[in-house]
């Protein structure tokens, strides 16, 4: 299996200096994972909701996770 396309993707980055001054490493913030979290994990959850509410309206058996409660 050939990685070298992976290693370049995540290879630090040496440190980089502007004026004298070192620039900080970028990191991940909890904005940046709460922001994921509505762009990727809303639209699914409602999808899904969606799709439990269609089946349960036409075949008349809850599949959805709210049926356990």
């Amino acid at each position: 299996m050939n990685l070298q396309p992976l290693t370049r993707v995540f290879k630090r980055q040496t440190t980089q200096a502007v004026m004298g001054h070192k620039i900080p490493e970028p990191r991940p913030t909890w904005q940046a994972a709460v922001g994921l979290l509505l762009v990727l994990g809303l639209p699914v959850l409602l999808l899904g909701m969606v799709v439990d509410g269609l089946i349960q309206l036409l075949t008349g058996h809850c599949t959805g996770l709210w049926c356990y409660f």
